[in-house]
């Protein structure tokens, strides 16, 4: 085949891939990459950590409890993710004279609307259990701190992992709001990339975000599948 018969069109499409293999540029998105791992491994934690407690306290029927307690959840629920980046970031930094990174912001953020996630994660599965269980657990003699401790926080554990795996999984996803905070993650990484070839390779677009699509898939979807196997396995809700 003589070269001028070679398609302009696919000549373009691998030169959009070669500024994908640049070593640089995988080292840049790597180092995104670390960003978006370090923000989202930090609020999952956050996440985990208070939403249990938070979730163990809203399980008193008291309303100096259910009172803040629904004001909390329905807040952060309620008003999307991207508004609390933005109130974080610019308005209490501005109002407060803070200065924080986009990241704390980040972690600030993702690690509150984790918090409250889990936390109705955590009082919906022990409230769920049949209340037989709490009243044999008495009529035995058990308190009530023992009563949360071999009895009901152990079966409700089953109900609660696969659910906190995908609320994992929905924070990790969530990440690349980031980039509206102007946190270098490894969307921003990735659109630094293009904007500095799109009038030389505009066909670099589709490879470095199809890379970043497949990072996210590579990380979510064997993360999703366990959440999957386990609710099987565990037959929960069944």
């Amino acid at each position: 085949m003589s070269p001028s018969a070679i398609d302009p069109t696919a000549i373009s499409a691998l030169g959009g891939l070669d500024v994908l293999l640049d070593a640089n540029n995988l080292q840049r998105l790597a180092e995104g990459l670390l960003v978006t791992l370090k923000v989202a491994a930090s609020s999952i934690l956050i996440a985990l950590a208070l939403g249990i407690v938070i979730g163990l306290i809203a399980l008193s029927r008291r309303r100096i409890v259910q009172v803040p307690y629904r004001l909390f959840l329905e807040t952060v629920r309620i008003v999307p993710q991207i508004v609390w980046l933005f109130i974080v970031f610019f308005g209490l930094a501005k109002l407060f004279g803070w200065s924080w990174s986009g990241e704390t912001s980040g972690i600030l953020v993702f690690g509150l609307w984790g918090t409250a996630e889990m936390a109705d994660l955590v009082r919906a599965s022990v409230s769920s259990l049949p209340a037989h269980q709490t009243q044999s657990a008495q009529a035995l003699g058990l308190s009530r701190m023992q009563i949360y401790r071999h009895v009901l926080v152990p079966q409700a554990l089953r109900r609660l992992i696969p659910a906190s795996i995908n609320l994992a999984t929905r924070i990790i996803k969530t990440t690349p709001l980031l980039v509206l905070i102007t946190v270098v993650e490894v969307l921003k990484v990735g659109q630094q990339i293009i904007e500095t070839r799109l009038l030389t390779t505009p066909a670099a677009a589709f490879w470095i975000y199809g890379f970043i699509f497949f990072i996210y898939f590579a990380i979510c979807y064997p993360v999703s599948l366990s959440s999957r196997w386990l609710e099987e396995r565990w037959n929960v809700g069944g």
